[in-house]
């Protein structure tokens, strides 16, 4: 699957550069979206801009992609879904999972307020530790 990825200081941008996804494409998606996880920045935003088509199984793919991330303390946030793969996910009722945000921009906003409140958290959690 042909991706275009963005490295930022603190998260990748990884854009599928293809009009449709499959349930075989979004396994490839899938791996190169991990594959972030593993170096830094190991936060990632998935935007959507170019897929005009995708079905229901690849979506369920990346809502396991995005409870990966969330088990890691990492921040996943899909952007840019056309018209109709976002009826899809609303129907599929994923858009909660994906941490869906409508534009690029804003899933950078969710991204810093993940790592401010990862930090605020990590913080309370030392006052609570002090044997750290």
């Amino acid at each position: 699957m042909n991706v275009k990825t963005d490295t930022k200081e603190k998260f990748r941008v990884i854009t599928p550069m293809e009009n449709q996804v499959s349930a075989i494409m979004a396994e490839e998606l899938a791996n190169v979206l991990l594959e972030c996880r593993e170096n830094e920045p190991a936060h990632a935003i998935l935007n959507m801009e170019q897929v005009e088509d995708i079905n229901a199984e690849a979506l369920q793919k990346l809502g396991w992609v995005a409870k990966q991330f969330q088990s890691e303390k990492r921040s996943f946030v899909v952007c840019s879904f056309r018209k109709t793969p976002l009826q899809l996910a609303t129907d599929l009722e994923l858009l909660i999972v994906l941490n869906y945000a409508p534009t690029e921009s804003e899933a950078w906003d969710i991204l810093q307020m993940e790592e401010i409140e990862r930090e605020f958290l990590g913080e309370e959690e030392d006052e609570n530790n002090p044997a750290k």
